[in-house]
């Protein structure tokens, strides 16, 4: 099975970076990176320091409901380009932290029995067996200390 890795639309970050709101309805807060982990979600690559980037909140799913999660994550403040939909995790996902890799139903809601955390050298193989499931319409890549949504992957 071929899997992809699937940042944020360009759409919906373009208005976040013009000054639009957020999932929160609020405007997104700016801050100059430190040069730390700050990984744009757009570009999938860490903010250098420095650089100007965007905190706001994020609600990954088509409409509200029980599992619909909200959250931080960061975008540059500056317009960046779009992280293809390629089978490889972007580089900034491949150093040593541990991410959640959950799995999520057609309706959007979290299976329950589609839930791991791994190493990032084993991303692309657990998200495979995931998405091999047919309960599993996607999977959420989210980090495992603060549970910040990462990107989207799935079936190619």
């Amino acid at each position: 099975m071929n899997i992809k890795f699937v940042a944020l639309e360009t759409e919906t970050v373009r208005a976040l970076q013009r000054g639009g709101q957020d999932a929160n309805q609020q405007i997104p807060q700016r801050a100059i990176s430190d040069g730390g982990a700050i990984p744009c979600r757009h570009c999938l690559s860490p903010v250098a320091k420095g650089e100007e980037y965007l905190i706001l909140s994020h609600r990954p799913f088509p409409r509200a409901q029980p599992y619909a999660e909200s959250g931080p994550i960061f975008l540059h403040a500056r317009e960046c380009e779009r992280a293809a939909d390629t089978h490889d995790a972007a580089p900034m996902f491949t150093y040593g932290r541990a991410f959640i890799l959950r799995g999520y139903r057609n309706n959007d809601w979290i299976n329950y029995d589609a839930a791991e955390v791994v190493t990032p050298d084993k991303i692309e193989q657990t998200a495979k067996r995931l998405l091999e499931r047919d309960d599993v319409a996607y999977v959420h890549m989210r980090s495992s200390q603060m549970n910040c949504y990462q990107c989207r992957i799935e079936r190619a």
